[in-house]
């Protein structure tokens, strides 16, 4: 079954994809929590509470499928990676620990749980950052590569908190709202330009992107990826320059076109790698497990993704609309 290797690299794409858009903007909003007052930090926390446990899902069922059906994929990546994986698991666990005890800390307490929960979003979000532009250099440790993981390291949180502020604009009003306005109008430059930056660098320090990307007749059915995101990034500027359709509570708008960029990024990143699960190094079908693995690993992965992006639904479907203050306590 020559299909199998393909269906699970789209699956465990669609799965860290999943995770970025969704994770991302609690990771966003973690590193503006210091940027606010005590009353806005809980109103930002109640935002993301009933959602990033199941955000976080998506990263483990990326990875799990990444071990059930490229076990040498697996092997090569969590060894080149293993000090930024260790690192970013320690920030998660900052961030899951100092979210439970904010709530029930004494009130001089509190201030370094908040504290904390911002340090483990930052450093999770650095970790992912060193991760993905390692991997786009094909797990290569020159200083060119090192330069260009580097800026992918500071870019990401970048995205994050354009996407924490997106999430207030859609889920907040009042104060918080035009916070998250001010924020998200200091942050988008930043996004653009390295955005663009790391467009022009890719195929400089890559040969093999470079080839794929500005080869005839290729590169003109390429175009639309990077229309698409100068549409979205200027929907973005659109938004954040006009008073009316802000106060018309048309913010959301914001976070769509973030996620318009990151799917066109994920496009690109797809096309940028195929035929390879790491670049130049493992292709998909070298790295594949044996095909009666696959063949098993497939019919838990066709009930269990549906069933994750259902319940994503049911969730987000509950807790729609404008977000009240978090409470554990009891109303009887």
């Amino acid at each position: 079954m020559e299909w199998l290797p393909l269906f699970f690299a789209a699956a465990m794409g669609f799965a860290l994809f999943m995770y970025i858009i969704l994770d991302g903007y609690d990771l966003g909003i973690g590193m503006l929590i210091p940027f606010a007052n005590d009353e806005e930090k809980d109103l930002m926390i109640s935002t993301i509470g009933p959602f990033w446990d199941a955000n976080e899902t998506w990263i483990v069922l990326g990875v799990g499928i990444m071990l059930m059906a490229f076990p040498f994929a697996h092997s090569m990546v969590l060894t080149s990676l293993y000090l930024p994986v260790a690192i970013m698991l320690l920030g998660l666990i900052l961030r899951g620990v100092s979210f439970d005890f904010r709530v029930k800390a004494k009130t001089d307490h509190k201030k370094l749980w908040n504290n904390l929960f911002s340090i483990g979003s930052l450093i999770a979000s650095m970790a992912q950052g060193w991760m993905l532009g390692n991997y786009v250099m094909g797990l290569t440790h020159s200083s060119l590569s090192m330069f260009f993981t580097l800026a992918i390291t500071i870019m990401l949180p970048v995205l994050y908190i354009m996407m924490g502020c997106g999430w207030l604009l859609y889920k907040t009003e009042g104060d918080v709202y035009w916070k998250a306005v001010r924020w998200a109008r200091i942050a988008v430059l930043p996004l653009g330009l390295g955005l663009l930056l790391i467009s022009i660098a890719t195929p400089l320090v890559s040969e093999t992107i470079a080839a794929k990307w500005f080869r005839l007749p290729e590169a003109i059915g390429l175009m639309p990826i990077p229309l698409a995101s100068m549409i979205a990034y200027g929907a973005i500027i659109g938004v954040l320059s006009s008073k009316s359709m802000l106060n018309n509570d048309k913010g959301w708008i914001v976070y769509v076109a973030l996620i318009a960029i990151c799917i066109m990024c994920g496009i690109g990143l797809g096309y940028s790698l195929y035929p390879d699960i790491v670049i130049d190094k493992l292709t998909i079908w070298e790295a594949a497990s044996s095909k009666d693995a696959m063949q098993f690993a497939f019919y838990g992965t066709v009930i269990a993704v549906p069933c994750i992006f259902a319940y994503t639904i049911f969730i987000y479907r509950v807790f729609r609309g404008k977000t009240t203050e978090l409470s554990y306590e009891s109303d009887r």
